[in-house]
């Protein structure tokens, strides 16, 4: 190809990728242009807070005009993990109001980055859904018992008593996300808090093998802006704290 026939080429190039852009405006400007504005908690930061309670939690706190939040993670909470027969993460979140009008808070798109595995997103479970799973893994297990002890009835005083103790531990799951999960509510200044508990799915292939300190990122959408958590839990490896006996 001559020089000139090259060059050529390049402006018909050109102006195709122009037309098409002009043609389909959305290319250039949707990534930006609906892209919610975020507010990030760092230690030492204005509006930014961080305790260690003597209830075992760890608690961020982060204020952005009229509204704040905090996310509080138990310090065993890894460990406690791979104890629940329904594997999932906990958060503890407050969402508070200052303002004289009214805030809505909603859950739908809380969401957890697992940021030591390949940064996996999981979305908050819906807590009706997820007792609803719970209760029917429950039901699955019970019959399965029922099945197997038909088969094997020298093996059905251990069976049992393991499917008792499983319907034990579901049942209060179950009662725990019923009464304690966050859910939607608008806040006003008469009613300026509320508080609950978000749950993540940690049943991915790529979330296993806890390391000695993990990374996350906790993105709560609140009044037009995600407020973004990044912590590490536990924040200084090797760290413990003290629970306060009841």
């Amino acid at each position: 190809m001559t020089q000139s026939a090259y060059r050529t080429l390049k402006r018909l190039v050109l102006a195709f990728a122009v037309t098409s852009l002009l043609s389909h405006p959305d290319i250039t400007l949707s990534k930006g242009k609906n892209k919610i504005p975020a507010v990030r908690w760092a230690e030492g930061n204005p509006g930014c807070t961080f305790s260690r309670g003597d209830d075992g939690k760890y608690r961020y706190g982060l204020w952005a005009d009229d509204a704040g939040v905090v996310a509080a993670v138990d310090a065993q909470e890894l460990e406690k993990v791979h104890r629940r027969h329904e594997r999932f993460f906990a958060v503890l979140i407050t969402v508070r109001y200052r303002g004289e009008r009214s805030l809505d808070v909603s859950t739908e798109n809380i969401t957890l980055e697992f940021v030591n595995h390949f940064q996996v997103v999981e979305t908050a479970l819906d807590p009706d859904h997820f007792a609803e799973k719970v209760q029917n893994d429950a039901d699955t297990l019970n019959d399965q018992t029922a099945r197997w002890v038909e088969r094997h009835p020298e093996q059905r005083e251990q069976k049992e008593a393991y499917v008792r103790a499983f319907l034990k531990d579901s049942a209060e799951l179950q009662e725990f996300v019923g009464k304690n999960s966050l859910r939607p509510t608008r806040l006003s200044a008469g009613t300026n808090e509320v508080s609950g508990w978000v749950l993540f799915s940690v049943d991915s292939k790529w979330i296993s093998g806890w390391k000695k300190q993990e990374e996350f990122v906790l993105r709560v959408p609140v009044a037009g802006k995600v407020f973004e958590f990044p912590f590490r839990l536990p924040p200084k490896a090797g760290e413990t704290i003290l629970r306060k006996r009841e």
